[in-house]
């Protein structure tokens, strides 16, 4: 019996596996081998496109008459500085004693077509049966159920498919339309930014943040503010707000701003009048009560949101912490889409909980913990929002796995926090929902209806494991812009609680005090941070501000999970935007604007989030056998050309 053959993403990946399998390793150079097994790694991209000069040298020089550039047979080499590792990959796939070759990479599109390079450029022994080890985190359990259940690789193929395609449409697109612009409007470009030569850099996802980033700061920076005015009835201990009614003297008025304001000041001066010594009589008390479930699971854009609000890092840098948390047994795989678990995992999760318990030194979750125990919460989530087969593609949401405590002190301090925002989050599902009783007044001034609402937390739920974990910090410019809505939400809470401990009666009548105008005005909308803007690409260009709504209507988005982060990176880094490294604020550079301007002249489809967002659903139906390889590679063929045609003639 021939030997078997692991290649893992990285060196530290081989190790854990290595300790799982057991057997008596030994260390050789770029590789572990014992008596039944060899295990290496790859350490990211060993295998590379070809740049057009390597089909032809005359490529080298950007000229319109060369373009587009769409090769008919693809060209790969071997990246100069991985090469030893590369060679000694290749070898041991070559060996005549391996019977089987697991690919061991990252379980993701992106881990898929590493692997798949090597394995196209290696010519591994032909004879070697070759398998897919895929797996949900890196505990001892998990790297074993992933060994003994690998599938063929061809399992995986539609998956490969989708990997290559997506590396070929980033290529086509980056290189045609990165030379064709530069060729035609470098110059101009070179001369708005003082430069003695520019280029311009395109892309199929970061032209469209880019997009985003830029129509967001104009949208900022044309806005005008529009002052308008609230009225509000002083009464004894509570004040309530006029609205808008079917039978107000105001109803569907030009002179209303919106349904509870008034464009002028001097209008709502002469309805004061108006109302002057009226009688106010409570029309309606209506009382409810309203349950809120937990939010569901982190998935990777969320957690990258939440990170960046709390604690003020980038998304590259939250997938860092999440990624070493992962390999250290920590946390289950972080590149996911999901917020649900599986049915499966949903049997077996009180397994994360009781290792939690035994292992996680916390103070306030044992205690979290102690009162799910005590209360008798309900473990089985099968039949709850947070179970959802049809809602996982690759992967399930990010949660703990309850293992790998033994590396937890020496992690640094964000590390942790990081860890324990994601135990908070999945605690909070195993807790009943909050509960309120909702107060609604409704008083009537000679026609004229007037609110007063109140909200009070009966039983606070889930919210005792999530909302009193770690607060966002507050940056000074966020404190100083804060100010003024810091006192108005105090003066809110104020007014709620004299409304709720107040004695009405349906009919009674009541005496106004007074009459106060409020004024208001117009908000611009808010800058992306690193966060909203992964939100934003997830959801297809939508920043939704309501965490239940953005899980509704999800789609394809622009993007995916393991990519979002970097493509902002890398705007920043060939400075088309800027990213305060303080508060996280996205900005143009003027470079950016510029960039903009010449893409929304020449090809401003690559600015619509949709269109990107198309692209993305195309490749996600390949890599489910919904359509076939080439029926997506011909339609990305046919709009370069087109592009190209109308580009030429615009010229």
């Amino acid at each position: 019996m021939g030997k078997k053959l692991l290649i893992t993403e990285k060196p530290s990946v081989a190790m854990e596996f290595s300790k799982v399998i057991g057997e008596n390793f030994n260390r050789s150079n770029g590789y572990l081998e014992s008596p039944n097994w060899i295990i290496t790694w790859c350490v990211g991209h060993l295998v590379t496109m070809s740049y057009p000069e390597k089909y032809d040298e005359n490529l080298k020089f950007w000229r319109l008459d060369t373009l587009p550039f769409i090769p008919t047979e693809w060209k790969y080499e071997v990246i100069e500085n991985v090469q030893n590792q590369f060679n000694v990959v290749q070898k041991l796939m070559q060996r005549e004693d391996i019977d089987t070759i697991y690919n061991a990479g990252d379980s993701g599109r992106e881990g898929e077509y590493i692997q798949r390079l090597v394995q196209m450029m290696a010519n591994p022994n032909p004879k070697a049966e070759r398998k897919r080890v895929w797996i949900d985190s890196q505990t001892e359990e998990e790297i074993k159920r992933g060994i003994a259940e690998a599938k063929d690789n061809s399992e995986y193929d539609s998956l490969a498919d989708s990997a290559y395609l997506r590396a070929k449409e980033d290529y086509l697109i980056g290189i045609n339309f990165s030379r064709m612009l530069s060729i035609i409007y470098g110059r101009k470009l070179a001369k708005e930014i003082n430069e003695e030569k520019a280029s311009i850099s395109v892309g199929r996802v970061m032209t469209c943040v880019l997009g985003m980033v830029v129509e967001r700061e104009r949208e900022i920076r044309n806005f005008k503010k529009t002052p308008y005015f609230k009225l509000e009835a002083c009464f004894e201990g509570f004040k309530a707000e006029w609205r808008d009614s079917e039978k107000s003297r105001f109803h569907e008025s030009p002179k209303l701003y919106n349904d509870s304001g008034f464009k002028s000041e001097d209008d709502v001066k002469e309805f004061i009048l108006a109302l002057k010594d009226k009688e106010a009589v409570v029309e309606e008390i209506k009382k409810s009560s309203q349950k809120e479930k937990a939010p569901l699971l982190f998935n990777l854009a969320e957690i990258q949101n939440e990170c960046s609000k709390r604690f003020k890092i980038s998304p590259d840098e939250t997938l860092e912490v999440i990624q070493n948390l992962y390999e250290k047994k920590l946390v289950t795989y972080p590149r996911t889409d999901a917020r649900v678990l599986s049915t499966a995992v949903a049997k077996v999760v009180k397994n994360n909980l009781n290792g939690i318990a035994k292992g996680y030194k916390n103070e306030e979750v044992q205690t979290l913990i102690k009162h799910m125990a005590e209360r008798k919460y309900s473990l089985d989530l099968v039949k709850t929002k947070y179970v959802d087969d049809k809602k996982i593609t690759d992967h399930y949401a990010i949660i703990p796995t309850g293992q790998g405590f033994e590396n937890f002190d020496k992690l640094p301090q964000l590390h942790k926090d990081v860890y324990d925002l994601i135990v908070h989050r999945f605690l909070a599902i195993f807790f009943p929902p909050a509960e309120f009783n909702k107060l609604n007044i409704t008083i009537d001034i000679d026609g004229e209806k007037f609110y007063a609402t109140a909200r009070e937390c009966k039983d606070e739920g889930y919210m005792e494991a999530w909302k009193k974990s770690a607060k966002p910090k507050k940056d000074d410019s966020e404190a100083k812009e804060g100010d003024n809505k810091a006192e108005d939400a105090e003066e809110d809470d104020e007014n709620q609680n004299n409304i709720l401990n107040i004695s009405l009666k349906k009919g009674e009548k009541l005496t106004v005090g007074n009459y106060e105008i409020k004024q208001s005005e117009t908000t611009p909308p808010s800058r992306y941070n690193s966060g909203s803007m992964i939100l934003a690409m997830e959801n297809a260009g939508k920043l939704i501000e309501d965490e239940e709504l953005r899980e509704q209507i999800k789609s394809a988005g622009i993007g995916t999970s393991a990519t979002r982060g970097g493509i902002i990176a890398k705007l920043a880094k060939i400075q088309y935007i800027a990213i305060n490294g303080k508060t996280q604020i996205i900005t143009p550079t003027q470079k950016g604007e510029y960039i903009y301007d010449i893409v929304k002249i020449a090809m401003p489809d690559l600015l619509n989030p949709e269109l990107t967002a198309s692209w993305e659903k195309g490749l996600d139906m390949v890599a489910k056998k919904e359509i076939e390889p080439n029926v997506f590679m011909d339609k990305l063929t046919d709009y370069i050309n087109r592009k190209f045609d109308k580009l030429v003639i615009k010229r």
